[in-house]
C-alpha cells in the first residue's frame, strides 16, 4: 500500500504507522536505550523534560505491565519484547505550578521513540488502552503527581497471519485527513 501525501516530505513521516503483529524477537539492552535516548533529545517548555518512561522486556514486571492493558490490546501485544508506560510529570520542577504543557513535551517525546524504532528497523505502537489505575498501580505512581498518558509496544514487525483472526484487517497503514481538513491559513 503506498500512502499519499499532498507536499512533499521526509519519507520517514510515511513509513511510520502502528502494527499490532510482533514477532517476539527480543531487544537488547542497547536497544532499547536507543530508543530512550533518542526520546530524551524531544524538546520541552522550559526544557523541563516532563516525561518518564517505564520498560519492561520480560518476566513478572513484562506480566504486571501487561494486567495493566485493557483484554483486546493485551491479545496482540503480549507478543512485543517490549512494553513501555509513558507518564508525565503534571508540575514544574521546583515548585507545584502546574505545566500545562506536560503532555503535549511528552507527546514529541514518544514521537522521538516511535522514529528512533523506524531508523532501528522497529515499529511502535502507542495505545489509549489501558486501565489507568491499574497502571498507576503497577507503575508504583503518585496520580497528583503524574499523569499516565499512553502504553506502547515496540518491537519488529510480525505477520498479521499470527493475529487473532479480527485484528487482520487492521493490519495495514491507516491513512490521514485530507490536509485541508487540519489547517487554516
Amino acid at each position: 500500500m503506498t500512502r499519499k501525501t499532498e507536499a512533499q516530505i521526509d519519507p520517514m513521516f510515511v513509513d511510520r504507522w502502528s502494527p499490532r503483529a510482533f514477532t517476539g524477537k527480543p531487544l537488547t539492552k542497547e536497544q532499547i536505550c536507543s530508543l530512550l535516548e533518542a526520546a530524551r533529545w524531544a524538546p520541552s517548555c522550559y526544557n523541563e523534560q516532563p516525561w518518564r518512561f517505564f520498560y519492561a522486556s520480560d518476566g513478572e514486571k513484562k506480566k504486571a505491565f501487561l494486567s495493566a492493558l485493557v483484554e483486546r490490546n493485551r491479545q496482540w501485544a503480549i507478543k512485543a519484547p517490549v512494553l513501555i508506560f509513558l507518564a508525565a510529570k503534571r508540575c514544574f520542577a521546583g515548585g507545584n505550578k502546574e505545566n500545562a504543557w506536560a503532555g503535549f513535551d511528552a507527546g514529541a517525546a514518544w514521537m522521538s521513540l516511535a522514529f528512533q524504532a523506524r531508523k532501528m528497523g522497529l515499529y511502535a505502537h502507542a495505545m489509549a488502552g489501558f486501565d489507568p489505575e491499574q497502571a498507576y498501580k503497577v507503575l508504583n505512581l503518585d496520580r497528583k503527581e503524574y499523569q499516565v498518558l499512553a502504553a506502547i509496544a515496540v518491537g519488529w514487525k510480525g505477520e498479521a497471519s499470527e493475529l487473532p483472526e479480527d485484528f487482520r484487517s487492521m493490519e495495514a497503514p491507516n491513512e490521514r485527513k485530507p490536509l485541508a481538513e487540519i489547517i487554516s491559513g
